[in-house]
């Protein structure tokens, strides 16, 4: 069965300007877009009156396994008990009209199999495994007085320790082995991790150069966790493909940004959420503290990079309850940008990302059938992707999924 929709104005991403037409979707694509479409036998067809169409979202930094914010107890959990909770913040996101996330540790093969099969209703899921942390790094999660560590791996959680070229080799490989999409390495301090510095760098450059010559060599890609100009540009000259966060970057990262190619992936949301509500959800007192050491640099940063040209995806790094604001990251971002340039980081920009330009993020015909239907203009008011009422209709590989 196809779906048409009919008398829509259709966003052009490259261009940023609608046309007036019809769009039709079939097998999962869309198949063909321009005034008065046919609609074939077995057709769905849905006037939307002029409402404007945009491709579906992609949120390029999700944790869909973090149902707290206290991401060490994650470990302690049993597998099904986090997938439960997987399914249900998966099935949030797609009502909000992300249509693919790409997860930036924690989720895993079954994940994404079970979202590809229809087991669990949600975004097509891109996955990583687990980070890479070293020693008492951003995803090492023990306390100072804890000297044991269960890297056992069919327990939940977002990192494994790996420490020495050898030992990295093997974590990436391993896996890469299981499918990952990307490999995360956390490259600085963090704010949910117990006993590293915000302003640390981890992993020595060979440690860093190793991982990405394994990632390069499965044609896989690296995703660097970074704050400060010095830990993101260690991670820049070791070829990784995007730094995320990076709240705290200067014009030399930039320079190198722009050398490499690489994207920034600012998450802005999650401190916003974090400092307002992040106790409440789990996150540990000596965590909560770190937030303003971050908070108020990412609109900084990401008006640094803008400006200058840089590559850039939207991404939103929440935990627990705090889920619910994925989409508040547009109207963050409205501050320092252009409606247009926040949407785009949401789909041409991600897409180019994930290596899946063309295929999704777009409305040209031969792409993933993923698109809102809008009760108001984005352009005008990026807003309106924040209002799930604003919302009509979520479509995935050609289905109506929500509205």
């Amino acid at each position: 069965m196809s779906l048409l929709l009919r008398n829509a104005l259709l966003l052009d991403m490259s261009t940023g300007e609608y046309a007036e037409g019809d769009l039709r979707c079939a097998d999962g694509r869309i198949v063909e877009q321009g005034p008065g479409l046919r609609a074939p036998d077995d057709t769905r067809v849905i006037d939307v009156a002029g409402a404007p169409v945009v491709p579906g979202l992609i949120d390029a930094h999700v944790h869909v396994t973090a149902s707290t914010a206290n991401l060490g107890s994650l470990g302690s959990m049993s597998p099904s008990y986090v997938a439960a909770h997987s399914a249900r913040i998966m099935g949030d996101m797609l009502k909000r009209g992300f249509t693919t996330v790409r997860d930036a540790s924690g989720a895993d093969f079954g994940l994404a199999d079970a979202q590809a099969e229809g087991l669990i209703r949600g975004p097509r899921l891109l996955f990583c495994g687990k980070g890479l942390s070293q020693t008492g790094g951003h995803a090492d999660f023990r306390g100072r007085g804890e000297h044991l560590r269960d890297d056992h791996p069919c327990c939940a959680g977002v990192g494994r320790v790996a420490d020495g070229v050898d030992a990295v080799r093997l974590a990436a490989r391993d896996e890469l082995r299981k499918g990952a999409h990307h490999i995360k390495v956390m490259a600085s301090g963090g704010v949910a991790s117990p006993t590293d510095r915000i302003d640390s760098t981890q992993y020595s450059m060979d440690e860093l150069r190793a991982i990405v010559e394994e990632a390069t060599a499965a044609n896989r890609y690296v995703a660097a966790h970074a704050y400060t100009a010095r830990a993101a540009n260690r991670a820049l000259e070791a070829g990784v493909r995007s730094i995320e966060h990076g709240n705290l970057i200067d014009d030399s990262s930039v320079e190198l940004f722009l050398r490499h190619e690489a994207f920034l992936v600012p998450t802005l949301v999650t401190y916003w959420a974090l400092k307002e509500e992040g106790p409440a959800f789990g996150l540990p007192e000596r965590s909560w503290r770190k937030v303003d050491d971050v908070l108020d640099a990412g609109l900084v940063a990401l008006e640094r990079a803008a400006r200058a040209g840089v590559r850039l995806a939207y991404g939103t790094d929440l935990l627990g309850g705090m889920h619910r604001h994925q989409s508040h990251e547009f109207r963050l971002r409205a501050e320092v940008q252009r409606p247009i340039e926040v949407l785009r980081a949401a789909t041409t920009g991600a897409a180019e990302l994930v290596g899946l330009a063309g295929e999704l993020g777009t409305l040209a015909v031969g792409a993933h059938a993923d698109l809102l239907v809008l009760d108001g203009d984005p352009l005008r008011d990026v807003g309106v992707l924040a209002e799930p009422g604003r919302i009509r209709h979520v479509v995935q590989a050609g289905t109506i999924v929500s509205g």
